[in-house]
């Protein structure tokens, strides 16, 4: 039995394959296999929607050519899925720099913008693109960030506002991902200033995790930011719905993007990627979200009404076991919890 809404439309990520992988960690896992893994899922005859995707090797080279994005496109329209939004490399160990170095760091970032927007309008074109976002970052890191806080805001806002300018061009829209091991990005203060000094509505955005921003209610790497008090007790829901309650309200405005996601409370590092909100399974029981009703602080506004602010929401694995991932039971289990958050707060379209 379908469900009662079919929008927004759920997507799988497929990064889950590469981040946190590697020699130091574990085998990617391709993109083949994800991209199956995703269409096998299946809950009383609802399926996934579509993918959003990484635009790094070995899934996606960011030097790619028309034959390779044509295979891209085809893979997944072979499976019957969409592509939404796609993750720009914008690090320097693939060619990025970071958004408030020097002019070279800052102008290596504009070009893996620029190579993603390609990619995005060339799917476009394919038929397989109709909605998304080119998600990006700072590259940077808190410690380094915080040398300079005022400057360095002001750095990164500059290359962003030239990454939107480029954005612009293709018709994308930018959602910068808010997560602790950003600088500039790692506290929800200093997401808002760093957005607001960018100035760029309606071209730039926030890309919500739910594992990474209930790390911003704790002041992960910013303690004067926490909106829960030190030992909070993760029993008194009316204090943490409170602290969500104030957070949402002020990044929502931002939100152009959504990741439905678990976490238990912790941070997690895996192969090189620094610690960050830690990505739990919906069948965790340490898990401290609510999911259903806490995506609803995400997509829905003060007064109740819908956002409407997505066409499509992503499920967001990053860091989970190769053990776990490769267990189709993992996807049903995601695809069951996603479905239950469109129907509660979905539309007909």
């Amino acid at each position: 039995m379908a469900g009662k809404n079919n929008f927004p439309k759920l997507h799988n990520a497929m990064w889950p394959g590469l981040v946190g992988k590697g020699p130091d960690s574990e085998p990617p896992i391709d993109l083949d296999t994800m991209i199956a893994l995703t269409a096998a899922a299946q809950v009383n005859g609802v399926t996934f929607d579509g993918i959003d995707i990484f635009h790094a090797a070995p899934h996606t080279d960011i030097d790619f050519t028309a034959d390779e994005a044509k295979a891209l496109a085809e893979k997944a329209a072979k499976h019957n899925l969409a592509i939404g939004s796609i993750v720009a490399p914008v690090w320097p160990p693939v060619g990025g720099g970071s958004a408030m170095g020097s002019a070279e760091d800052r102008r290596k970032f504009v070009a893996n913008v620029r190579k993603s927007c390609e990619l995005g309008k060339a799917l476009r074109d394919l038929g397989v693109r109709k909605y998304g976002v080119i998600r990006i970052d700072s590259a940077s890191s808190p410690a380094d960030w915080a040398k300079d806080p005022a400057g360095n805001t002001k750095l990164i806002a500059q290359t962003w506002r030239e990454a939107c300018d480029v954005a612009k061009d293709f018709g994308e829209r930018l959602a910068a991902e808010g997560e602790i091991c950003w600088g500039g990005m790692h506290s929800w203060k200093a997401m808002v200033d760093t957005l607001e000094q960018t100035d760029r509505p309606g071209i730039i955005g926030f890309q919500a995790d739910m594992a990474h921003t209930l790390l911003y209610t704790m002041g992960y790497n910013a303690p004067e930011a926490a909106l829960l008090p030190e030992g909070f007790d993760w029993k008194d829901q009316a204090q943490l719905d409170a602290a969500l309650v104030k957070m949402t309200d002020l990044l929502r405005p931002w939100t152009i993007d959504f990741h439905v996601a678990q976490n238990d409370g912790t941070v997690k590092g895996m192969g090189y990627h620094d610690k960050t909100g830690r990505h739990c399974m919906v069948t965790d029981p340490n898990g401290r979200l609510d999911i259903v009703k806490h995506a609803g602080m995400w997509l829905r506004n003060k007064d109740g009404s819908l956002t409407r602010a997505m066409k499509h929401i992503c499920w967001d694995g990053c860091m989970f076991p190769n053990e776990v991932m490769m267990k189709q039971q993992t996807w049903n289990d995601i695809l069951g919890v996603m479905i239950k958050v469109r129907d509660a707060h979905g539309w007909e379209g």
